[in-house]
């Protein structure tokens, strides 16, 4: 064919991706297009927030230029607009006559409605369409069991799919890509996109800078030149500094990581230097997010409802209780493990996977408020956010989702468990840093006295708690 535009979705590098492959095999020319969407950048229907927050808003705009920058690298360019897909989209393909348009497909609710009236618009105009499924480990069409029919609990399809399927090679990376005269358009600004711009906290685990270029070299990093990838395993429950976890997850969720490139990373240290429980580790946290996609697949929408995916049967009734939520949001729940990783979110956009579970427990378990309004929370704040992982895995926690355990974690055994020496709680709650490691955790057992001496005034330099959390735990 002549000409073939290209939509970039969350598939944001040159690497691996089968779409502006086969554009480039089949066509003479391609059109590569990114559309900043509006509805991305509007309100959630649950909070009074944000969909995407500034932290993502800049990392997908690092993403982006990334692109561009790659592309031009090998003769094309990327063409960027703001606004509608549905519209602009049709109006781009139409503008270079297009032969066709080829895109990523996404397994959620949003963005298939999205994908679905696009592909609509384009039929209208005679316009054909092919997708790609570009995000997970393993394809869609390789799962043994078909997606409708999946388990719902991970270990046995975890298990299936690994005895029965087998992850595709990765797809060549073209070595030029042939574009027109394109009318290329600005990125737009935070401003544009209707989002404020801050200052990076020193404090952050990791400078998560958007982009192919970025997370690759993170995976050089992580992998082969600090050589973490041994003791995975060991360290992934960690909460302070940047090498404890792979942090890959900001770069898989916009696509500029390839999962089935990564795959291939760790095949690669397997041969050369070790394979063990941390090298399988990481392939299995990769499974872990190809479950949920594949469940969105299958469940779809009732994955947002209240009682979740299970329905009645999850039996849960929950609070509306719009101050414990605020303070909960803020990190002013007076309970300093929890508040510690909410400042965290807050202050980077980032959490460990350890704090996530925490503070998801204390939200829907505690204070039993609606866990919606946490998954909507992370959405807006989270530089890593992937629909399907985040509602995915909160559904699971707060006993909506797939694991029909009702189980909670106790904050306070946990904190005193991965941050024994409260180097944590110190590190983003300064004001309790003079504290012993045993009252930072839990400095209502202050004495009036231990108070003065230690210059912390609980109420006044640090919340009380909201709940007699010890009390919870003894009654549950």
């Amino acid at each position: 064919m002549d000409t073939a535009v290209v939509w970039f979705r969350r598939d944001l590098r040159l690497h691996d991706n089968e779409t502006l492959a086969r554009a480039v095999a089949d066509a003479d020319r391609v059109v590569p297009l990114y559309v900043f969407d509006d509805s991305e950048y509007a309100d959630s229907r649950y909070i009074d927030e944000p969909k995407t927050g500034e932290y993502r808003a800049q990392f997908v705009r690092e993403s982006v230029a990334d692109l561009r920058a790659n592309l031009r690298a090998r003769g094309g360019d990327l063409l960027v607009r703001h606004g509608d897909p549905t519209d602009l989209v049709p109006a781009v393909a139409a503008e270079h006559d297009a032969d066709a348009v080829y895109f990523q497909t996404m397994p959620a609710t949003e963005e298939l409605t999205t994908e679905n009236a696009t592909k609509a618009a384009l039929a209208d105009a005679g316009i054909p369409t092919e997708r790609f499924w570009t995000h997970t480990l393993y394809h869609l069409n390789d799962l043994p069991t078909g997606v409708d029919s999946i388990d719902d609990t991970y270990t046995p399809w975890r298990k299936e799919v690994e005895r029965e399927a087998t992850v595709r090679d990765t797809t060549e990376t073209p070595a030029s890509v042939e574009t027109p005269d394109l009318d290329v358009g600005g990125i737009p600004t935070l401003a544009d996109l209707g989002r404020s711009e801050s200052e990076p906290d020193d404090r952050r685990a990791i400078d998560h800078r958007g982009g192919e270029s970025a997370g690759r070299e993170r995976a050089q990093t992580y992998i082969w030149e600090e050589d973490r990838l041994r003791e995975y395993k060991e360290t992934r429950n960690g909460l302070l500094g940047a090498d404890y976890s792979s942090k890959f997850s900001a770069w898989l969720s916009q696509g500029c990581l390839s999962p089935r490139w990564l795959h291939e990373q760790v095949e690669e240290y397997e041969t050369e230097r070790v394979s063990n429980d941390s090298t399988y580790w990481l392939i299995f946290e990769l499974l872990w997010r190809d479950f949920f996609q594949f469940q969105f697949i299958k469940h779809g929408g009732d994955f947002f409802g209240p009682q979740g995916i299970r329905g009645r049967d999850a039996g849960k009734e929950w609070r509306r209780d719009e101050q414990a939520f605020e303070r909960w949001a803020a990190g002013e729940t007076g309970v300093p493990f929890v508040d510690a990783n909410m400042r965290e979110l807050n202050e980077t956009g980032y959490m460990s996977n350890r704090g996530r579970q925490n503070v998801a427990s204390f939200l829907t378990d505690v204070l039993e408020v609606d866990w919606r309004w946490g998954a909507a929370y992370f959405e807006s704040r989270l530089v890593d956010y992937d629909v399907c992982s985040n509602w995915g895995n909160w559904a699971y926690q707060s006993g909506v989702g797939n694991d029909s355990r009702d189980n909670y974690f106790n904050v306070l055994g946990q904190g005193e468990r991965y941050d024994s020496g409260a180097a944590y709680i110190s590190h983003w709650l300064p004001e309790l840093a003079e504290l012993p490691a045993e009252y930072a955790h839990r400095p209502w057992k202050l004495s009036d006295e231990e108070q003065a001496r230690h210059g912390v005034q609980v109420g006044i330099d640090y919340p009380r708690p909201m709940v007699d959390i010890e009390e919870w735990y003894r009654m549950h």
